[in-house]
């Protein structure tokens, strides 16, 4: 008989991955809220410091298959352990160099690898190692943190800068992942079998004794290099960054300029549109358990392309209102179905590694979107042609997804 302690230990590993998941979006999400008050503070130009948070989020992507590599041979617990307290230092160094090559040092490349170690796959692979029946609803709570992450700490990074100044509220994040890396050491599991028991949901005899952890395969890449599905999916996230993060996250607040549009409008949109994402991304959770999950993806994918093809047409104002409810709801929706098509192609066990190289497609687009979209209002005076680009991209990923092998199709791996 299990005790109590280790029935209820999934909502343990849940709690536990869910703090580093908040602490990890609100580290990222720093450089942007900083952005000016370190600007007025260290002198340096925007284009500058810009460059420092671009090298972040660059290597925050390029971190997702090392992560990924890494926690399948050496399991979550020590990853999420070390990304915690590189985080730590990366932040508390940042405070004590004023030159643009220690910024880009610490506030960008260190940064960047420590959130990455946290942030990329951390939910992918605790919610595969760890669930069979509710894994999809767990995939979503974990995007939702991650959600979640940016609306708790975006208003709270932005009360400490302009009360303690960004240098002290630097300091509070690293001291917030120093405080939170023993804990998460202390508690997380790499898994069940760790604590005797099977994965939630995983149909078994009766008392039979657990089975061995699954192993990662070593040849994994090699295998999903060679295997369509892999780039299908690597192709639909490359489309999801670009028509979200890079699109959508980089030139909102800038569109509602152009517009006209106060900065206290577009961030009040854009909040409404992150609270809608929590939502959104939940109920896919939900639904990734129960529907086909490419039939998910095309739908999140064309509705998104509708709503960006809409917006150059919609008037400025409340009608945003809309648009934020639409895009908001499958900002993030699209990470549990991918994480569950992920899983059953190549292995829970392979989650790490290859979902890691599937998020880096995701973060180029976001970046080559961010570059591309800033480069289309130089050329052409207007975003209406990059968010018209953007939809046509979306609706391509939408119809690409139901070109992934079917579920009934596949061949699930053991491990």
């Amino acid at each position: 008989m299990l005790s109590a302690r280790a029935r209820w230990y999934p909502v343990v590993i849940v709690v536990v991955t869910v703090l580093a998941l908040l602490l990890a979006a609100g580290a990222r999400s720093a450089p942007g809220v900083f952005l000016l008050p370190m600007q007025d503070a260290l002198g340096l130009s925007r284009g500058m410091l810009s460059l420092t948070a671009s090298l972040g989020l660059l290597v925050f992507g390029l971190a997702a298959p090392l992560s990924g590599r890494l926690m399948d041979r050496f399991g979550p617990r020590r990853v999420t352990g070390a990304g915690l307290l590189l985080v730590a230092v990366s932040f508390a160094l940042s405070t004590r160099v004023g030159s643009a090559l220690g910024l880009h040092l610490t506030w960008g490349l260190l940064s960047g690898l420590g959130t990455g170690l946290v942030g990329s796959v951390l939910g992918a692979t605790v919610a595969t190692r760890w669930f069979v029946r509710r894994r999809g609803l767990v995939v979503g709570l974990f995007g939702a943190a991650t959600s979640a992450g940016q609306l708790l700490f975006i208003p709270l990074l932005t009360r400490w800068a302009q009360t303690v100044g960004w240098a002290q509220a630097t300091l509070i994040v690293a001291g917030a992942a120093l405080l939170l890396a023993p804990l998460l050491l202390a508690l997380l599991r790499d898994r069940p079998e760790d604590v005797g028991l099977r994965p939630d949901g995983e149909v078994a005899a009766p008392d039979a004794p657990p089975a061995a952890p699954p192993t990662p395969d070593a040849g994994v890449m090699a295998r999903a290099l060679r295997h369509r599905d892999f780039w299908l999916l690597s192709v639909t996230f490359f489309a999801c960054g670009f028509t979200s993060n890079g699109i959508i996250g980089t030139h909102f607040i800038a569109y509602c300029g152009d517009l006209g549009l106060g900065a206290t409008f577009a961030a009040g949109t854009l909040a409404l549109m992150g609270a809608f994402n929590f939502v959104g991304t939940l109920a896919s959770g939900y639904l990734t358990d129960r529907v086909d999950p490419r039939l998910l993806l095309a739908s999140y994918y064309v509705v998104r392309g509708l709503s960006l093809a809409l917006l150059p047409l919609v008037p400025p104002g409340a009608a945003f209102t809309i648009f934020a409810v639409l895009f908001g709801l499958d900002y993030i929706a699209t990470v549990p179905p991918t994480t569950a098509l992920t899983a059953d192609t190549f292995g829970r066990a392979n989650v790490g590694t290859v979902y890691g190289w599937i998020f880096c497609a995701h973060q180029v687009g976001a970046a080559l979107a961010s570059w591309l979209g800033g480069v289309t209002r130089d050329a052409l005076g207007s975003y209406a042609p990059a968010f018209l680009a953007s939809a046509v991209l979306a609706v391509a990923a939408g119809a690409l997804a139901l070109r992934v092998t079917p579920p009934p199709r596949r061949a699930v791996r053991a491990g």
